[in-house]
């Protein structure tokens, strides 16, 4: 396994992020390896997805700031 440059400042919200991941897929319809190796996916569709997944992560700090999430 590579080493990851990019560290967690909460670990627990490994699993949140990676529903958002999979959320993020079926929306665009980005078919994602079963076997966690994104080396082969396209970069537009890994563009696509990290953009989706920054969206809806700005949207609820926002929602958080604003006091409309709970």
């Amino acid at each position: 396994m590579a080493s990851r440059s990019n560290t967690l400042v909460v670990p627990q919200a490994t699993q949140a992020l990676n529903q958002m991941k999979l959320e993020a897929a079926q929306e665009l319809g980005v078919q994602l390896p079963a076997d966690g190796y994104y080396g082969n996916i396209s970069t537009r569709d890994a563009g696509s997805l990290g953009g989706y997944i920054t969206k809806k992560l700005v949207q609820i700090a926002e929602q958080q700031l604003s006091g409309g999430y709970r």
